[in-house]
């Protein structure tokens, strides 16, 4: 399979297991797994690979179900050259591979107040690819631009209109990999942006399965959808809610089980498989749809192929 690939500086793995780089611990292998070593490198690998080749961009792995049977493509993860973080007045330049957390955090050292990428799980590539958002804000409200490389290898600089932000989505082209990203926050104290982090966190940890093996919230809020398909958090019904109404909370299913402490995590209690998980997910919606006619929408991305019996 190798032979036909392009030479790269980076590293470049067959049949790479996935399992061990998701937060749910589960899934097959990478068909192809390949780290590059800098953006040169990249942009040389997509432009000479086939075009035939799926690409597969992945962060760390903390939204995300690898289904047993692994993945057809060549996934693309980005690490040591793609993790910077610089800040310049109000504006936070960070490489796709820094993480949620890390940003928020340097952010506030330097007094800008992009607080709200705390606590969400995960990577800057993946947080703009979703437009992920907590407490009312989203990436949506304070990027600036970002910057990719496409399937054929050229760099391209993209605005926030160009990704057409909605709620946990974007229009980025499939094969496309984020590699920077350019945020504006509003000026604050950083001892105060620190205390107000803190106290996020304690939120956090008080309510969420924190220590479980989870991905995250598993479905989107019903309340999530407007009319336009932007974010809209005017309404109080919950995906919790409406899973603690249908009686799923504490559902399980082999080693898969909705949590107990916050019914829209759904957790590995220890030897669940990708198909036990996605199985209980989707006996979730069925019921929530039973009981109320809402139709929950999967949050947690889920790709490859089942397991061959």
């Amino acid at each position: 399979m190798t032979e036909t690939l392009p030479e790269t500086r980076g590293r470049l793995v067959p049949n790479r297991p996935l399992s061990e780089l998701t937060w749910l611990r589960v899934g097959g292998p990478a068909e192809l797994f390949f780290q590059p070593a800098d953006l040169e490198d990249l942009q040389a690998f997509l432009r000479a690979l086939p075009a035939g080749r799926a690409v597969f961009p992945m962060g760390v792995g903390s939204n995300l179900i690898v289904r047993d049977g692994g993945l057809r493509a060549v996934v693309i993860r980005l690490g040591r050259g793609f993790n910077g973080i610089s800040v310049t007045g109000r504006r936070v330049t960070a490489g796709a591979a820094a993480l949620d957390s890390h940003v928020a955090r340097r952010a506030a050292e330097a007094g800008v107040d992009l607080t709200f990428l705390r606590t969400i799980p995960g990577s800057v590539g993946g947080a703009v690819r979703m437009n992920a958002g907590c407490y009312g804000s989203y990436v949506a409200d304070h990027l600036v631009e970002a910057r990719a490389v496409t399937r054929e290898g050229a760099l391209v600089t993209l605005r926030p209109e160009d990704l057409r932000l909605g709620y946990r989505q974007s229009t980025l082209p499939e094969g496309w990999v984020l590699i920077e990203a350019v945020f504006e926050g509003a000026e604050g104290d950083p001892a105060a942006l620190e205390a107000q982090m803190a106290a996020q966190l304690r939120k956090r940890d008080e309510t969420q399965p924190t220590k479980d093996r989870s991905a995250g919230s598993t479905f989107r809020n019903p309340s999530g959808f407007s009319s336009t398909g932007r974010a809209d958090d005017s309404h109080e019904l919950k995906a919790w809610k409406v899973i603690d109404d249908a009686g799923m909370r504490g559902a399980t299913r082999g080693g898969a089980q909705m949590s107990p402490k916050h019914s829209n995590f759904l957790v590995n209690t220890g030897e669940a498989t990708a198909a036990d998980l996605e199985g209980l997910g989707e006996e979730v919606r069925k019921r929530v749809f039973q009981h109320s006619g809402i139709e929950l929408h999967w949050e947690i991305m889920r790709v490859g192929e089942p397991a061959k019996t």
